[in-house]
């Protein structure tokens, strides 16, 4: 029996209602007050960024531009900035999902934040064209923090498609 939560262990199908609460739950994250303070990471990039990882067909660019309209609206920000950022953030997970996927936890963990940096990049590219005022660097704190936070992430949000531990001797799988 294999205890690790690495890639290799094999998973019940993920229920898309669950990846839309998840997706729901950290765009409700990313409303709250406290996503200005640095260092607390984009949870909605973070969230779109594992599914997009883990199913890439169930989630891709269409749902991350449309939370990230839905976060330019709640951020009274420039119409398609987090669109963006979100779309092109998918985009390269999806491509590289499975490459990420060989490695364990840690590794993929690397592997992601180049995909979670993407986007204050992009928001900060998009503020610097349109002449706004830029944040410090304080703002790329929160990328790091969300790939500490990638195995975590992906041990709770993996729990529910866990099989069962009892093993039957009869059914291998």
């Amino acid at each position: 029996m294999q205890t690790s939560y690495s890639s290799s262990r094999i998973l019940l199908p993920v229920r898309p209602w669950f990846i839309g609460f998840t997706l729901l739950a950290a765009l409700v994250l990313n409303y709250l007050p406290t996503v200005a303070w640095p260092g607390v990471p984009d949870w909605l990039a973070l969230v779109i960024v594992f599914w997009s990882v883990r199913e890439p067909r169930l989630v891709g660019m269409g749902l991350a531009f449309v939370f990230g309209l839905a976060m330019d609206v709640a951020d009274a920000s420039l119409l398609g900035q987090h669109a963006l950022a979100y779309v092109l953030a998918a985009y390269g997970a999806s491509s590289l999902s499975r490459r990420i996927l060989w490695f364990p936890l840690g590794q993929q963990a690397l592997q992601v934040f180049p995909l979670l940096l993407l986007v204050p990049v992009v928001q900060f590219a998009v503020w610097a064209v349109v002449g706004a005022e830029l944040p410090g660097l304080a703002y790329f704190l929160g990328p790091l923090f969300a790939t500490l936070l990638w195995p975590l992430l992906t041990f709770v949000l993996l729990l529910p498609q866990h099989q069962p531990v009892d093993h039957d001797a009869n059914r291998p799988l």
